[in-house]
């Protein structure tokens, strides 16, 4: 059994599995008594077929398949790890260290049938990110994505370090104004994580060419990233150039950032979500923004020569950037392939997430 889904009875005689955590706890009716026992015997000790003989010998109900069978629920559930597992013999030493504290908490959310959580690190590990956009957003994602173990991460920005970038922009000290983003980065992510390859240039993406050529390097192996995430806002047509440039390249990838108080962050798997089109199709359609016709859409929201940030915000967005990245990369927790986060600090009780499925009559993925 998983330490983390360590099972209780309740006063109903029912045994509770996987903590009181909502989407990860379940509760089983035990009426004749014998599920009790066989989760307290499923410690890592024995394997399932001595537990079995166990239990049908000291139980009147259950018989050996009983038991078989209501094992291969729980592993197929979750709950279950085998004991005498060893890690990867790919991680060092070192990396079994850093990495004890957050594989844990992958395996406390995954629930699919695994035979070491070490697996979801080993993910981890093998996957190649680029990031573009090292801003208040993409400092905090990089960092995250870093200290979580990504293989690889290629950092692209153009712009150097200036004092109004340091209410937010944290990966920056004062000492650095007037350097390179990516220089600084560079320096601050591999000195973070040395087990982790973390390259940069200092670019700016003019055009949807430019991100192909960004998401088909010629060093990478075949198949180019495994991800890519865009923090940055700059050319406004960028995030439709990701859209595009990624569903040529099957590419999933991850957008968002902060609008004032809303902070959000989308993912879109090429083939099997909607892309970014799908979504805006969707939202203009079900929106009513009590616009008198002809009406340009811009009016309903403020535009200002800076977007008002601050580093709970810029924090917020890049924190849910990894959290996203995660769940893109290890499948741990389950979400859509295509999904939109948003947390609003005016009213938290709004927030939620939001699938974003695919459209037939998309003009950019439809007939994919």
């Amino acid at each position: 059994m998983k330490p983390e889904h360590r099972p209780y009875r309740t006063t109903e005689g029912n045994v509770r599995i996987g903590g009181v955590i909502h989407g990860i706890g379940a509760e089983i009716e035990d009426s004749d008594g014998w599920i009790w026992p066989l989760v307290q015997a499923l410690d890592g000790q024995r394997g399932p077929l001595e537990i079995a003989t166990e239990m049908a010998g000291t139980h009147p109900v259950p018989s050996e398949s009983d038991v078989l069978e209501a094992i291969a629920d729980l592993r197929r559930a979750g709950f279950l790890e085998d004991a005498a597992a060893l890690p990867p013999g790919d991680l060092s030493e070192g990396e079994l260290t850093r990495y004890s504290r957050g594989v844990p908490l992958l395996r406390w959310m995954d629930l699919s049938p695994r035979t070491s959580s070490w697996d979801l690190q080993l993910a981890l590990r093998r996957a190649r990110v680029l990031l573009i956009g090292l801003g208040g957003v993409g400092g905090v994602a990089a960092q995250g994505l870093v200290a979580s173990g990504v293989g690889l991460l290629h950092c692209v920005d153009p712009d150097l370090v200036e004092l109004s970038n340091l209410n937010r922009q944290i990966l920056y000290r004062e000492r650095d104004i007037g350097r390179r983003k990516v220089d600084v980065a560079l320096e601050s992510l591999r000195a973070l994580n040395s087990d982790v390859v973390v390259t940069g240039e200092a670019a700016e993406v003019r055009d949807v060419e430019d991100l192909r050529r960004l998401l088909r390097p010629g060093e990478l192996p075949a198949g180019g990233y495994d991800l890519l995430v865009l923090s940055a806002d700059r050319p406004a047509a960028i995030r439709s150039w990701a859209n595009e440039a990624c569903i040529e390249t099957d590419t999933p990838w991850i957008e968002g950032g902060y609008r004032g108080p809303l902070v959000s962050a989308g993912a879109f798997t090429p083939g099997r979500s909607g892309c970014l089109e799908c979504r805006r199709a969707t939202l203009a359609e079900s929106r009513d923004l009590g616009l008198p016709p002809g009406e340009c859409e811009e009016v309903v929201s403020p535009r200002m020569p800076w977007s008002p940030v601050n580093a709970v915000t810029a924090s917020l967005a890049g924190a849910l950037f990894v959290y996203s990245a995660t769940a893109v990369l290890t499948g741990v927790p389950r979400l859509p392939p295509g999904f939109r986060l948003d947390y609003n600090l005016m009213r938290p009780a709004d927030s939620g997430l939001e699938p974003i499925p695919r459209r037939s009559d998309c003009r950019v993925c439809g007939e994919r």
